[in-house]
């Protein structure tokens, strides 16, 4: 089985791919194919997302969904449960269709050329910060093999506080109190579609389970204190309701019917109608709740009291507290694991987590974290319990405790620094799942670093840089084929320039490898298209990590974008290096050291990421063009040469 996860992906890819013979070929070329090998059918669909088309045409620039349907054929049905993988790749004038050049692009893209930006990935997902400064990082998460790339640098119009996804990944949502707004992000374009004005200071925000409405706990003047609700699609806000004093969280009813909202002053939780927009009740549930969970296996709310340590179960259907569970002042955040039967709910003043277990409404476990705990995160098999003042983070197995077992945690380290080391913490994760089985992400502020862990390791075994920026909270934008319905696998991406492409296709188990092909026809509609540079550049850097003080060569492929055809004899190829945030810079001529590539050394004088950017008048390159590269430059290691 293939793991979607980089560090899984390419050691299980790494060997030359050849073409298998297939009993039948694949259909005419178009935006539905079909394929039949080994008794398997694999059927390929790309539907251009928000824009009417004539059938089998495909735009550039336009928004598709890949969808991969597989059958077993002599039964006719589903084959569920699989990772299939896919790279959309532009077909180099000249070069013949056939199974030699497909297994050598597919073998080249799998294990090659990390920074070949020529295939379009459509297995990969995208790793999001959410920094101390009033940015979001976009990054590539092969950060494991010297590819770290930063694919975006989304800016905020204030510090981000709080942030979610709507389910497709399409849709960004952050709060940012300094302003009083809520950033909806496009992650297509990584660009901010509106700021909505909340009207008072937003901080908790919350998505029902349909996604139709966004919720925005926010504080006004004069105690004005409650829920905003937007919708997610036009981008409205249609309706504020004061609730009470105090900070806000938020959790919804599974039939998405009612809304919890604890008042932390006021020791009340109010009920929302979701169909009114209306509040129905406030209930009475202890002092200063801190935290709201909802279990769709109990049906109700329930809500940690950090003023008197008590674990309240609240009905919206019977308006009131069915369920009082007495633990420690100090609780904090509560979180049901994935089956929603034990809630961890984690006490950082007396170094506790208690554990409830909603079919009894009873502690099943009360375990002693020592560091402060305040996060919980959940895979299948582990609850993971991120500690404040510590760098490490707390294992706690979920089979013990659904046997009733005496519970054994283990550790493992986060980072050098204390995983809370930073001057303004975030309401959201810095621990979350990866996609993939068994897998971790961790940001640590004070390492600048984002830590990748796998179940059974004894430490991380990847991280990479943010940029020299905070990462207060980490997300995963995910866009690798997931299976919608039984059999069949789906993903949206963004069609490049036109052309004729190769739809490069690979199937771990059952094994199947084949390259379908469709064409992409220009867009007449589109100026920002027709005003993109015609050169394509390709950074030919074999380790995008250097040493301060030590001469680093920067090498760069110029082609054709719609043709492949390498640009040879350009003079004017000149380079600008600045290390953010822009306090040293120089630049440069880069000279044609072989046909078609072009170089330039220079010397980082120290630490830091260096932004590498190419113009040339003659090829039509303007410095400003998006296609620039990062490189990271580490101390020098004493005793090497300059």
């Amino acid at each position: 089985m293939v793991k979607r996860c980089f560090f899984c992906l390419l050691a299980l890819y790494l060997p030359a791919y050849r073409l298998c013979r297939t009993q039948s070929g694949p259909a005419a070329t178009g935006l539905r194919q079909a394929l039949i090998q080994d008794g398997v059918s694999v059927e390929i669909s790309l539907d251009p997302l928000q824009r009417q088309l004539p059938p089998g045409h495909l735009i550039a620039g336009a928004d598709v969904s890949f969808q991969i349907a597989i059958r077993d054929v002599a039964t006719k049905s589903p084959i569920r449960g699989l990772h299939p993988a896919a790279w959309m790749d532009l077909h180099p004038k000249g070069q013949p269709h056939d199974d030699k050049y497909c297994s050598g692009r597919l073998s080249a893209i799998l294990s090659a050329n990390l920074l070949d930006s020529r295939a379009q990935d459509l297995n990969i997902y995208y790793v999001l910060a959410l920094n101390q400064d009033n940015t979001i990082t976009v990054a590539d998460p092969r950060f494991g093999y010297g590819g770290t790339n930063l694919l975006a640098l989304v800016a905020l119009p204030g510090r981000g506080e709080d942030w979610l996804l709507v389910p497709d990944g399409s849709r960004l949502f952050v709060s940012v109190p300094d302003t009083g707004q809520v950033s909806a992000v496009d992650t297509a374009s990584w660009k901010t579609m509106t700021n909505l004005n909340i009207g008072a200071t937003p901080h908790r925000i919350g998505l029902q389970p349909d996604a139709h409405y966004l919720w925005v706990a926010y504080d006004g003047p004069g105690g004005d204190s409650g829920v905003a609700v937007a919708s997610t699609e036009s981008l409205e806000v249609l309706a504020r309701i004061p609730t009470g004093r105090g900070a806000h969280q938020i959790a919804f009813s599974g039939d998405n019917q009612f809304v919890f909202v604890t008042n932390a002053v006021d020791g009340t939780v109010s009920i929302i109608d979701n169909r009114t927009l209306k509040k129905v009740q406030d209930i009475r549930t202890g002092s200063r709740p801190a935290s709201v969970a909802y279990s769709m296996l109990a049906q109700m709310a329930y809500v940690t009291n950090e003023g008197d340590g008590t674990v309240v179960g609240v009905s919206a259907k019977q308006r009131g507290v069915l369920v009082r569970i007495h633990a420690e002042p100090g609780l904090g955040q509560i979180k049901f694991s994935q089956d929603e039967r034990f809630g961890f709910a984690v006490n950082p003043v007396t170094d506790k987590v208690c554990i409830v277990d909603v079919s009894t409404n009873r502690i099943a476990q009360s375990l002693s974290v020592k560091g402060a705990p305040d996060q919980v995160s959940f895979s299948e098999s582990l609850a993971y319990v991120r500690r404040n003042k510590s760098d490490t983070v707390a294992i706690i197995p979920l089979a013990q405790l659904a046997e009733g077992k005496p519970i054994s945690t283990a550790e493992f380290p986060g980072g050098q620094h204390r995983l809370g080391q930073t001057a303004n913490p975030s309401l959201a994760d810095s621990i979350i799942p990866a996609p993939g089985e068994g897998a971790m992400l961790i940001a640590n502020p004070a390492d600048k670093s984002i830590y990748y862990y796998m179940e059974g390791m004894a430490a991380p075994v990847g991280n990479f840089s943010n940029f020299g920026r905070e990462p207060r909270a980490v997300l995963i934008v995910d866009r690798s084929f997931r299976e919608q319905a039984p059999g069949v696998y789906k993903t949206v991406g963004k069609i490049g320039g036109p052309g004729l492409y190769d739809v490069l296709f690979l199937l771990d188990s059952p094994r199947i490898t084949h390259c379908f092909q469709v064409t992409v026809e220009p867009d007449p509609d589109s100026e920002a298209k027709a005003n993109q540079p015609a050169v394509r550049i390709e950074s030919l850097q074999k380790d995008n990590r250097v040493s301060a003080g030590q001469a680093a060569r920067l090498a760069f492929r110029f082609s054709d974008r719609r043709t492949g055809e390498l640009r040879t004899g350009v003079l004017d190829v000149q380079v600008l290096v600045f290390l953010a945030p822009g306090v040293w810079q120089t630049r440069g001529i880069a000279r044609e050291i072989s046909r078609g590539i072009y170089s330039m050394e220079f010397v980082p004088p120290k630490p830091g990421i260096y932004y590498i950017h190419l113009e040339s008048e003659s090829l039509g390159l303007p410095l400003n063009n998006s296609q620039y590269n990062v490189l990271e430059v580490t101390p020098r290691v004493k005793g090497s040469k300059e």
